[in-house]
């Protein structure tokens, strides 16, 4: 394996029953860098990510990390795996019973045996992180939609991830709370060193942050290209592709 490669797609592909939603997919993603699946809606970008994260299996093919098969794994393997990734969902997906520490602290509750005090500062260097410092008893109802989604990547980065996963991280956010987002996801890429993995289909936030893109197409059910977005944009002569890069979902 080339040491560069994080997490490897080998011959992936994905269905719901008898509906195929994407076949024979083959890429990699590079070790520290931010690569965006994109694509326009019904390409399967959520699927593929569920099936990265271990939430769906595929029909045919695997994922690898660092040379390592997630679905060949045994169960406790698969589960020391997961606690290496960290995951923002679209809605933010924070419990809204909890205050924004409660929910932060839940994987610590879960995968460590720290105290409770280890913990409470842990969840107040995590949110301090995203930009809630002083939030810590708010609950999601009391913030923005903006806020929700930076408590969701505090509580993604609460065990110190290798990896991090966005769920349209954008959607649903104004230009400049969508802006603001992009550049902490790029700024925590830096600091943490993750290697971080985003579906999109929002081109100023494609553009922004991604090192490396995965293009799916629905009609041909394939991935029709790699490569960084702006050089695929340049030397393309894949017409939907260049469509999709110059003008978005149609």
């Amino acid at each position: 394996m080339n040491t560069e490669t994080k997490i490897e797609i080998q011959n992936l592909t994905m269905a719901y029953g008898s509906y195929l939603v994407m076949r024979d997919i083959n890429a990699a993603v590079k070790r520290g860098s931010v690569s965006v699946i994109m694509g326009n809606s019904g390409s399967g970008k959520s699927t593929l990510l569920r099936h990265m994260i271990g939430l769906q299996r595929p029909t045919n093919g695997d994922v690898l990390y660092d040379g390592k098969s997630f679905w060949g794994m045994d169960d406790q393997a698969r589960r020391v795996q997961l606690q290496k990734y960290g995951v923002l969902f679209q809605s933010g997906a924070l419990w809204s019973s909890m205050t924004l520490a409660e929910n932060v602290a839940l994987p610590l509750v879960e995968y460590t045996d720290w105290s409770a005090t280890d913990r409470e500062d842990i969840v107040h260097l995590k949110l301090a992180l995203v930009g809630l410092s002083g939030f810590e008893d708010y609950y999601p109802a009391e913030i923005s939609g903006g806020m929700r989604k930076r408590a969701g990547l505090a509580r993604a980065m609460a065990l110190d991830p290798e990896i991090l996963f966005f769920d349209e991280p954008s959607a649903g956010l104004d230009p400049i709370t969508s802006r603001n987002l992009d550049q902490l996801i790029l700024e925590l890429r830096d600091s943490l060193g993750a290697t971080v993995v985003v579906v999109s289909h929002e081109l100023a936030s494609i553009f922004m942050i991604a090192d490396d893109s995965i293009f799916l197409d629905a009609d041909t059910k394939t991935m029709r290209a790699q490569g960084h977005p702006k050089a695929l944009l340049k030397h393309s002569t894949d017409a939907k592709l260049r469509r999709f890069l110059t003008r978005g979902e149609s």
